[in-house]
C-alpha cells in the first residue's frame, strides 16, 4: 500500500511542482487517490482522549488510506 501511496504523491508532485498551498495538494491527490481505486478518508477528526476524558479540539489527519495509513500533508512557499 506504500508503494501505492508513494507513486500517487510522486504523480501529483511531478505534474504540480513545488510551492503551491497544501490545499491544493490535498484536492489534486484525492483526485489522484480516486483514479487509483486507493480507498481513504479526508479531514478524518481525531478524537483527543486526556485522562479519560474526550477533549473537545479542532485535531484532523489528511488523509486515513485503507483505514490503516495516516498521511499528513505538509507544503513550504
Amino acid at each position: 500500500m506504500t508503494y501505492k501511496i508513494n507513486g500517487a504523491c510522486i504523480e501529483v508532485h511531478k505534474i504540480l511542482g513545488a510551492g503551491l498551498l497544501e490545499s491544493v495538494y490535498h484536492k489534486c491527490l484525492k483526485e489522484e487517490f480516486k483514479l487509483r481505486n486507493i480507498n481513504f478518508k479526508s479531514e478524518l477528526k481525531v478524537p483527543v482522549n486526556y485522562k479519560g476524558k474526550e477533549i473537545e479540539c479542532d485535531f484532523f489527519c489528511d488523509f486515513l488510506v485503507e483505514d490503516l495509513i495516516v498521511i499528513e500533508l505538509k507544503s513550504v512557499v
